[in-house]
C-alpha cells in the first residue's frame, strides 16, 4: 500500500479545516470572529409573534450567516433588550428585533429611556407589520345598528360619553389607536385598561366593553364564529388575511379618518457605528430569509405581512413613526416612570 506524501496530506487537511469553517464564515473584515454565533436579541419572552418569527428567520438565515441565537431578554416594556444590543459592541455579533414599542412609543411613554432609539442604532430592515382590526361585540354592535367605522362615529356622537373600549393597558396599541381615533374624528369614549390583551378581549366578548382595536392575528377566530364583529382594520392597506375588511383610512373618509394608520411593526436594529459592509450583508441574509417559502407561511399563520426593506428605507420609516407617535402617546396622557 502506497504511503500519502506528507504534501498531498496537508492538502486535505486544509481543505478539511475550510469545510468546517464555512458555516461559521465572517460577515466582512470587520463583522464577528469566526467563532462566534450571531444573536439576535428578542426583547420580549418567548411564544408571541415576535419570538416566533425570529425563530423562523434565524433558523432560515443560518445557510448565510452560520449559526444565529434568538436569545429572549423581556423586561420594561422590551426597553431592557433593545438597551442590550444599543451597548454592545458594533461587530455584527448582536443584534435586536425592535418593535413599534421600543422604538416609536416608549420614548415618549416612559419618563427616563436608557437608550436613544435613533441615535444609538443601525437600522437594518424591516421585518414584519401585524394589522389591527377595529372590532365590537357582535351583539351590541347589532343592537346599536354600528355596521361601519361611518356608523360608530354617527353613534358616538349622538351620545358623548356612552361608549367605552378596551385595551391591554395604558400606552398599548390598543389604547393608542383608540385615542388617535378619538382625536382624528371628534368622538369621545371611555378607555378602559386591562392587564394585557387577552383580558381586554374577554371584557369586550362578555360585553363589558364596546369595542377595542385588537390583533388580527388574535380577534380573528371570535371574528370569523360571529362573536366580534370587525369594521376596519387599522393599518393603510387592507390585510391580505381578510382583505374584505376595508382600511378605517379609507371607510372613514368623511368622518376626518383618512390619515388614520396604525399597526403593530418589527425589525432588525444593530448596535450604532455598525460597518456599512456587515449591514449590507445581514439585510441581505435576513431580506433573503423573509421571501423564503418557509418563513411566508410562518408570517401567514400569524396574519403579518412581510415589511423586508432596505437600511435607508427601514430608518426613514422609524423616524417618522418617532414622529408619529409623538403625538398620540402625549394627546393620550399615557406616562410610565
Amino acid at each position: 500500500m502506497t504511503t500519502m506524501t506528507t504534501p498531498l496530506r496537508r492538502q486535505r487537511r486544509a481543505v478539511l479545516r475550510l469545510a468546517i469553517a464555512a458555516p461559521f464564515a465572517t460577515l466582512g473584515r470587520r463583522g464577528f470572529a469566526q467563532t462566534k454565533v450571531l444573536r439576535l436579541v428578542v426583547p420580549y419572552p418567548p411564544g408571541g409573534p415576535i419570538d416566533i418569527i425570529a425563530r423562523a428567520l434565524a433558523e432560515k438565515a443560518h445557510a448565510s450567516l452560520g449559526t444565529v441565537v434568538v436569545e429572549n431578554k423581556p423586561g420594561a416594556g422590551g426597553n431592557l433588550g433593545a438597551d442590550l444590543v444599543a451597548k454592545s459592541p458594533p461587530d455584527g455579533s448582536t443584534i435586536v428585533m425592535g418593535a413599534v414599542a421600543t422604538h416609536a412609543i416608549n420614548p415618549w411613554l416612559f419618563a427616563k429611556l436608557p437608550y436613544d432609539p435613533i441615535r444609538d442604532f443601525t437600522p437594518i430592515t424591516g421585518v414584519a407589520q401585524v394589522p389591527n382590526v377595529l372590532v365590537l361585540n357582535a351583539a351590541n354592535a347589532a343592537k346599536l345598528g354600528i355596521a361601519s367605522v361611518a356608523d360608530l362615529v354617527a353613534y358616538a356622537k349622538a351620545h358623548p360619553g356612552a361608549l367605552n373600549y378596551g385595551s391591554g393597558g395604558n400606552g398599548s396599541a390598543g389604547h393608542l389607536a383608540g385615542e388617535m381615533f378619538k382625536t382624528q374624528s371628534g368622538v369621545f369614549m371611555t378607555h378602559i385598561p386591562y392587564a394585557g390583551g387577552n383580558p381586554a378581549q374577554l371584557a369586550l366578548l362578555s360585553g363589558q366593553v364596546d369595542l377595542n382595536f385588537d390583533n388580527l392575528a388574535t380577534a380573528s377566530a371570535n371574528i370569523r364564529s360571529g362573536k366580534l364583529k370587525a369594521i376596519a382594520v387599522t393599518t393603510r392597506t387592507r390585510s391580505s388575511a381578510m382583505p374584505e375588511l376595508p382600511t378605517i383610512a379609507e371607510s372613514g373618509k368623511r368622518q376626518g379618518l383618512a390619515g388614520f394608520e396604525i399597526d403593530t411593526w418589527f425589525g432588525l436594529f444593530g448596535p450604532a457605528k455598525l460597518p456599512a459592509d456587515v449591514t449590507q450583508r445581514l439585510n441581505k441574509a435576513f431580506v433573503e430569509a423573509l421571501a423564503s417559502a418557509e418563513v411566508k407561511a410562518r408570517m401567514a399563520s400569524l396574519m403579518a405581512e412581510s415589511a423586508a426593506s432596505t437600511p435607508e428605507q427601514f430608518g426613514a420609516f422609524v423616524k417618522a413613526e418617532l414622529a408619529k407617535y409623538e403625538k398620540v402617546v402625549r394627546a393620550s396622557g399615557a406616562h410610565v416612570e
